[in-house]
């Protein structure tokens, strides 16, 4: 119900909320997230928005989200965007499928998130079509979680588009982290005290009075519901109020009250009302006439201010709702379930038709059952594993077969597990012990108790306890044992120095045991794939153990064939999910050119597919083989992705990409607060990895800037490491430069025969490469610079552009000492062009001092016009230099098309062009200059 007298005390709020409503209809998007508790009057706030818009030319599409709705994937999503799908055809092709196919509107396989996430702020933007749209969630706190990563995903990448989404919930949900807040708070002494006075105008007794407003602690709604539960005799002062129960439950309590004097039917309706979130008239008119329920009862509740039955039906206040519905019988509580499955039909909505059967049953019942599991597997096919996992457990509690309620625990422990809940998914593996169990389904158990106590601890048993999964699989289902084993495999590597050394060892060698390498050595078949190599699943996993258990040599035919493999089969499912492990081959083995293959193919699968979970990773290595060519920018965007697909999804990931950009550019502050954060995550995942990460890191971050001796104390913390490869190996290379620049000629020797140990088993141009350029950095003076030259032949050879610019500053100061200064300025000044080029700016201000000291100058870049872009704008004024539309800039950039056309109206008018095809003379050097520049 809608307040048409003044708001006491909320002048701030409704002055923040105009705000953001008109900056939408001056075509600026925002969100804001209006937080507080329960009755303190976020209701009020957007009912006075809302009622204070019409005729302003702004469209509202506001919605309600229910408690019970949470358990049914993207149910709030569908409520909000079902006036909009008119819209849906102009959505491109991936997005409109997947947001049709979240909400049951095409038979196809789970949606990407991300891309539902995307169509959403497609339908808004489509929605305001060139006038304001104001788009309120109310009780956002209850949206399920697939509808809430969508909400929130749109709402972090509005811009342009002349949108205001206003969010109240009660508490801040992590996923709603980082979206503007605004809190609202209990009244003031006096406005409480006004409003108790207007609540009853009679008058209270001064003590009650006094202790109504300190109860109520300046909740509106406590002010004005509690008192109208107060008999004469209370509001005289013949009461004394007690505070022992919450407050919010007092309110229901009060709330409840004033409907106690309704006919039993009525309060009925008002429970059938409740208990349907969907808010449909319709619906409520043939359930209510299936329980003998008629216009008398309608009239009543709304009477008694409870129930409006509209365009929507809906309650006078969010509380009302829960109230009813909590103290209701479980009794009355099953007759309204049973007449609103009755009245939902299969045909209509087969999945709560489903929920309120199961709510309307007490005793086990096969058939209501099968029909909660089959609204799982369409839950699933949704991407809604939460919901899934909530079908599949009600459907296990209502099984009368022993067997198949032990079948279904086990598939409800493995869907909340795919939730993001493994502490949910043990909880109700503790519940299986009972069942009887086949073989296979004790294997399965033993695997899901594995992998869900690693997701929780990280700790050592992880990886052992994997493995034994994974042998206790063989013989039962061999492509899921091959799954487990890389899991252990994997667990046990990220673990390194974190975790138990041997395990490794133990768990390469178990794997090696149970592949034996019956594979044929692969062939060039005549279509110009691999023949008799085996499957790339299969080679990765032999490959890593290999790798793990005997070091490079031993693995490196096998892991190249299945380097082939993956490049030239097309993957299943958990291929695609475990092409990754060659990629990180690729890094260990020295192969530039198939990390960037098997990167680029990683990530065109993924996205055509649409498979979320393995985006990031993906990206991830995708965003080295960014920087090993030396597109910083490009592997910036990755990053931004990376962001992207973890707001949507949930998922944390470590921030490696940023932490090793900030080292390349030169940024101290930004490398070490990450860096910070990371190791901090690496000790509490119990992660070796990310501490290989952070040193290796910060030996570039110090190598750049020439603070040699602190390189040499990050560098350091490698050597013992050095058999984990990745990115302890490649730190030695930072150390020796380091080492050498302090004097340490034994601690750079050291360095350099473990990173020949770990070069010359590969033999590739860029291994060679790092080896020479190493071994030119120990030699007497005047030995380095046939080196040097090679090994800038060799990195050129390779396409790794980062290294030759390094090799030329090293080769600069060589031959500066040797007091050679024309060739050293040649060098050093080449060095600065390609380094700054790059991006590396730290090295690029190395090689700048140094030209200096031989009294030159750099040369000054020209402080292109494309400097003067916002990081957004350059983004897109690089796209559309490359051809796309802004519907494709948007999709790329996960922005509204309009956002993007925006931002390349600003780009032309900073840069003074009127076409796009005046972009590639515009963006002729589309880096920036670097820091020293700016």
């Amino acid at each position: 119900m809608t307040e048409t007298g003044p708001l006491r005390g909320r002048h701030r709020e409704l002055a923040e909320l105009d705000a953001l409503v008109e900056r939408a209809r001056a075509g600026r998007s925002g969100a804001l997230v209006v937080f507080g508790e329960a009755g303190v009057g976020k209701t009020a706030l957007l009912d006075r928005m809302v009622a204070a818009r019409p005729g302003t030319g702004v469209r509202v599409e506001r919605v309600v989200a229910w408690e019970s709705e949470m358990e049914l994937a993207y149910a709030g999503l569908q409520q909000l965007c079902g006036p909009m799908m008119g819209s849906v055809v102009r959505l491109p092709g991936p997005q409109r499928e997947a947001i049709e196919a979240a909400f049951g509107l095409r038979a196809a396989g789970a949606p990407s998130p991300f891309l539902v996430g995307l169509a959403l702020l497609g339908l808004l933007t489509e929605a305001a079509d060139g006038r304001a749209l104001l788009c309120v969630v109310d009780d956002a706190q209850w949206l399920d979680e697939a509808s809430a990563r969508a909400v929130a995903f749109a709402a972090r990448r509005l811009d342009a588009e002349g949108i205001a989404v206003v969010l109240a919930m009660r508490t801040v949900g992590a996923v709603f982290t980082g979206l503007p807040r605004l809190a609202v708070e209990g009244l003031g002494h006096d406005d409480s005290h006004e409003l108790l006075r207007l609540a009853v105008p009679g008058g209270l007794d001064r003590r009650v009075r006094d202790q109504l407003v300190a109860e109520a602690r300046g909740n509106p709604l406590a002010l004005r519901e509690l008192p109208r539960a107060l008999s004469p005799a209370e509001i005289a002062g013949g009461f004394t109020l007690t505070g022992s129960m919450p407050l919010e439950s007092r309110i229901e309590q009060s709330l409840v009250a004033q409907l106690a004097p309704l006919p039993g039917s009525a309060r009925l309706l008002l429970l059938l009302a409740a208990a349907d979130p969907t808010g449909d008239p319709g619906l409520l008119w043939r359930a209510s006439a299936a329980l003998g329920l008629g216009q008398a009862d309608f009239d009543a509740a709304k009477e008694a201010d409870a129930l409006t039955v509209g365009a929507r039906v809906s309650f006078r206040h969010p509380l009302v709702r829960s109230a009813v519905y909590r103290t209701a019988s479980q009794e009355w509580r099953r007759r309204v379930h049973a007449a609103l499955a009755d009245a939902t039909g299969a045909g209509r909505d087969p999945d709560r038709q489903a929920w309120h059967r199961a709510s309307a049953t007490l005793r086990p019942d096969e058939e209501v059952a099968a029909d909660l599991e089959r609204s799982a597997a369409r839950a699933r096919a949704r991407g809604g594993a939460a919901a899934a996992a909530a079908f599949l457990e009600r459907a296990a509690e209502l099984t009368p077969d022993p067997v198949l309620r032990g079948q279904r625990l086990i598939a409800a422990a493995e869907a909340k597990h795919d939730a993001g809940a493994p502490a949910a998914a043990l909880r109700l593996l503790d519940t299986v012990g009972g069942h009887p169990l086949t073989t296979l389904q004790q294997a399965l158990v033993v695997r899901l108790r594995a992998r869900a106590g690693y997701a929780l601890r990280r700790d050592a048993s992880g990886p052992g306890l994997l493995l034994a999964a994974a042998q206790g699989l063989e013989g039962l289902d061999p492509v899921l044992a091959r799954d487990t084993y890389i899991e252990a495999l994997a667990a046990a590597i990220y673990g390194g120095r974190l975790g138990d050394a041997a395990q490794v060892t133990a768990v390469a060698t178990a794997i090696l045991r149970a592949t034996p390498a019956t594979e044929a050595p692969a062939t060039e078949a005549p279509d110009g794939g691999t023949a008799g190599g085996g499957r790339a699943r299969d080679l990765i996993l032999r490959g890593q153990a290999l790798l793990a258990a005997h070091g490079q040599e031993a693995a490196i035919e096998t892991l190249r064939q299945a380097q082939r493999a993956f490049l030239e089969q097309a993957p299943d499912s958990l291929e695609l999910h475990w092409m990754w492990f060659a990629s990180r081959a690729a890094q260990d083995l020295w192969d530039a050119r198939a990390l960037r293959a098997l990167a680029d193919r990683q990530v065109e699968l993924a996205r055509a597919e649409g498979v979320v979970t393995v985006l990031p990773i993906a990206l991830s290595l995708l965003m080295l083989a960014q920087t090993v060519d030396g597109d910083l920018d490009a592997a910036e965007a990755s990053c931004d992705e990376i962001d992207a697909i973890k707001d949507v999804t949930g998922h944390p990931l470590p921030q490696y990409g940023r932490l090793f950009l900030a080292a390349y550019r030169g940024q101290a502050g930004e490398t070490e607060r990450l860096a910070a954060r990371i190791r901090a995550d690496s000790y509490a995942r119990g992660e070796g990895y990310g501490l290989s990460a952070v040193n290796f890191s910060q030996a570039i971050l110090y190598n750049g800037l020439g603070r040699f001796a602190e390189a040499v104390e990050a560098g350091r913390r490698e050597l013992p490491y050095t058999h984990e490869l990745s990115h302890a190996m490649r730190t030695l290379l930072e150390l020796v430069e380091a080492a050498a620049h302090t004097g340490e000629q034994a601690l750079a020797e050291q360095a350099f025969e473990q990173l020949a140990g770990v070069t010359r088993p590969v033999g590739t141009n860029w291994a060679r490469a790092v080896l020479t350029m190493a071994r030119a950095q120990l030699g007497p003076p005047g030995t380095a610079e046939p080196l040097y030259r090679e090994a800038i032949e060799r990195f050129e050879r390779e396409r790794i552009p980062i290294m030759v610019g390094r090799c030329r500053l090293l080769l600069g100061e060589e031959l500066s000492r040797l007091d050679r200064r024309a060739e050293a300025a040649e060098q050093l000044r080449a060095a600065y062009e390609s380094l700054s080029g790059c991006g590396l700016n730290g090295f690029a201000e190395r090689a700048a001092r140094e030209l200096r000291a031989l009294g030159q100058a750099p040369r000054a870049r020209p402080y292109e016009p494309a400097a003067r872009l916002t990081d957004q704008e350059l983004n897109v004024a690089r796209l559309a230099r490359e051809g796309l539309t802004n519907r494709d800039i948007g999709a790329r950039l996960f922005i509204s098309d309009r956002t993007a056309e925006y931002h390349l109206r600003k780009v032309f008018m900073k840069l003074g062009i009127k076409a796009r095809t005046d972009l590639r003379t515009a963006l002729s050097d589309p880096d920036r200059p670097p820091a020293s520049a700016q």
